[in-house]
């Protein structure tokens, strides 16, 4: 009973499929060398693709006599550094490589979001969570097709699986062109692009604030537009500033940025979600810099690796009289899940600090809230979990703060090319 139980738990740990930082061991053995081989492989991952959500480094054991390895990846090189590392670890090892992006998709690994907001899940599939958004206009980088679904990768390098009649296929050239073309982008918060140059037109699409939409021409009042798709329609100007103006505008400072998200107030909180019609509590924070001409990581465990830490430890517990000295408004909070407040908590929840103790979150629609117990707004349950801050305001340009005008995704950059 003994023995069958071990070859049952043995079974197990082979055939799971395994993500993130793991391999996928799709044969069963016993064999010492396949157990070496994995630790080897994993460690590899681990140091030179960590994050799953923005490098894809796929292993996968084809047959362990002789041992055998297909790798997926976006990383070519992981792949010389994994049979470096099996070398030196004396473990022979057949390897194949698939590169994206997929070379079936040809040259056309460029495309362009067609609707006001895409939904971006975690498997090709449209029941599969939905794990962020692209808005209209958004560039990305095609890695491969399934299902109907491609593989795509946004300017925050963000990996997900967005459906393909959505958005727009494009090889280089007409991407190029894309990116040249004279643009608006949408800056009312909500509105709609309209057949005829007239408020009482028909709908040609609804839009949300950081469209980007092409510029044909000027007419009494309203921009002729152009969708990626081919869609052609009108925009109030009131509604829009030309794209090339909104990238001239200063880096956001507190006030700015603060103003962009007190906007967003009473917003419903939507996993996933980065726009207007929904956010979760990184999308906001994300969408807030982003209409702020600032590209920032997607997740809040992610932002919470950017920018420089604001020390807010009193030894090894948060000291909230040593937040309100140290704070700055526009600082980034970051919460656990768990009421455990260390520096190894896992991050979970994000907000945007306003001062005197206030902060804005997305937990169940746009709020604001205070650290200190004597305000009416108090939220006792962020304050127990209160784990880090983070300032970003100040460190735009350095390592995951990217101004749209220096992104070669929305900006053509030919030394990029």
């Amino acid at each position: 009973m003994v023995t069958r139980f071990k070859n049952i738990i043995s079974l197990i740990l082979f055939f799971i499929v395994l993500s993130g930082p793991y391999t996928r061991a799709l044969a069963f053995t016993d064999s010492l060398v396949v157990k070496k081989a994995l630790q080897v492989i994993n460690a590899v991952k681990l140091k030179s693709a960590p994050d799953k959500r923005t490098e894809i480094a796929d292993v996968q054991i084809l047959s362990s006599e002789p041992l055998t390895l297909g790798i997926e990846t976006t990383k070519p090189a992981i792949a010389e550094e994994i049979k470096a590392a099996l070398d030196a670890s004396a473990i022979p090892a057949a390897i194949t490589v698939n590169t994206l992006p997929a070379k079936d998709l040809g040259d056309k690994i460029y495309a362009v979001a067609d609707i006001s907001v895409c939904n971006n899940r975690l498997a090709p599939a449209n029941g599969a969570e939905m794990v962020s958004q692209a808005i209209l206009g958004t560039p990305l980088c095609v890695l491969k097709k399934q299902k109907g679904y491609y593989l795509v990768s946004t300017p925050d390098k963000y990996i997900s699986w967005i459906d393909s009649s959505v958005i727009t296929l494009m090889d280089k050239a007409a991407f190029i062109a894309w990116q040249r073309a004279p643009k608006v982008i949408y800056t009312a918060q909500y509105g709609h692009a309209l057949v005829h140059p007239s408020v009482n037109s028909l709908p040609v699409s609804d839009l949300v604030a950081g469209n980007i939409l092409q510029v044909m021409q000027e007419n009494k009042g309203f921009y002729k537009i152009r969708f990626p798709d081919g869609r052609v329609g009108y925009i109030s100007k009131k509604e829009a500033v030309p794209f090339h103006k909104w990238l001239q505008n200063p880096v956001p400072d507190a006030i700015k940025l603060l103003a962009t998200a007190r906007a967003l107030l009473g917003v419903p909180y939507l996993w996933g979600g980065t726009s207007i019609k929904g956010v979760d509590c990184s999308g906001f924070i994300k969408t807030s810099f982003f209409l702020n001409g600032i590209i920032i990581p997607r997740d809040a465990s992610q932002q919470a690796l950017v920018g420089k830490g604001i020390d807010i430890y009193e030894g090894d517990s948060i000291n909230i009289a040593k937040c309100l000295k140290n704070l700055q408004p526009g600082d980034l909070l970051f919460f656990s899940f768990a009421a455990r407040q260390d520096k190894q908590a896992k991050i979970t929840h994000t907000a945007i600090y306003m001062g005197d103790g206030q902060f804005i979150q997305a937990a169940g629609m746009v709020k604001i809230n205070s650290l200190k117990p004597a305000d009416t707004n108090y939220d006792g349950y962020r304050r127990q979990r209160l784990v880090k801050a983070q300032r970003l305001l100040g460190f735009i340009g350095k390592p995951g703060i990217t101004k749209v005008s220096d992104d070669p995704f929305y900006i053509e950059k030919p030394e990029a090319r």
